[in-house]
């Protein structure tokens, strides 16, 4: 989250899978991205939670086909990630993190970069937003706003896909750990970079074979704010629209009675 949703552009060919866990410094990362590859760059929370519903709704339907249980279901999931995320130059945070080795049968030639953290920090900062993702209440204030009324379910289904890939286990710093023995176990070893963003361009540069952007500074996006921001933006629209909702039933139930 932080940045602004994107879209694809036909012919652009994905060059970089963003592996790093949300909460990596993801948002800031897929800028940097977007600037080096000049292209569109898929970050997976914005596009969701800022782009239209069929953004939300695709990515659903691809976590419900993960993981697959037959070759058919298989073919079908690959097939899905394709119409997701062509036309991209880049793809980064949910869901994508969790599904690099088949984002790697479906884009051969791209490579897989790895936002990294310190793991203490990370599970400090990623349990405040899980606990902010999974309040009861989100399915109702979010119904009347068009998209985020999935909201929920792209968390159940994010959540699948966590216990899955790292068990049911409480969030520490193990599961950090299990994420880095999940990419080194699937993907080729010159093909995996990790790259923490406050080193800024020099070592992301390299990685991509791009010479650092003159006069322009890292992006730095802090993803915290940003959520929280949004987030409220979201709750506030959807108790608005209740308000009117229940309104105009008062109202008109109101007018009713008073004619009957």
């Amino acid at each position: 989250m932080g940045n602004q949703p994107s879209s694809p552009q036909p012919g652009t060919k994905l060059q970089v899978i963003g592996a790093g866990l949300s909460r990596t410094g993801t948002a800031s990362f897929s800028e940097a991205l977007h600037i080096l590859l000049q292209g569109p760059v898929y970050h997976g929370g914005t596009q969701a939670c800022l782009g239209p519903p069929v953004e939300i709704k695709s990515l659903i339907k691809i976590l419900d086909h993960f993981p697959p249980k037959t070759s058919s279901e298989k073919v079908l999931l690959l097939k899905l990630l394709k119409e997701r995320y062509d036309g991209y130059a880049a793809v980064t945070d949910v869901p994508a993190y969790g599904l690099v080795e088949e984002l790697l049968e479906v884009y051969p030639d791209a490579i897989v970069i790895c936002t990294t953290r310190d793991p203490e920090a990370w599970v400090k900062s990623l349990g405040a937003l899980q606990s902010a993702m999974t309040f009861a209440f989100l399915r109702f204030i979010l119904f009347p706003v068009t998209g985020m009324r999935h909201f929920v379910t792209l968390v159940n289904g994010l959540t699948r896909q966590w216990i899955f890939r790292y068990g049911e286990r409480p969030l520490d710093t193990r599961t950090y750990e299990l994420h880095m023995e999940y990419l080194q176990r699937v993907v080729p070893k010159e093909k995996l970079v990790f790259f923490d963003v406050r080193e800024g361009w020099g070592p992301l540069c390299k990685a991509l074979g791009r010479p650092v952007p003159e006069g322009v500074p890292f992006p730095r996006i802090n993803d915290a704010e940003a959520i929280e921001r949004e987030t409220k933006g979201m709750v506030v629209k959807g108790l608005v629209r209740w308000l009117v909702f229940f309104t105009t039933v008062g109202v008109g139930g109101l007018s009713w009675f008073l004619l009957k």
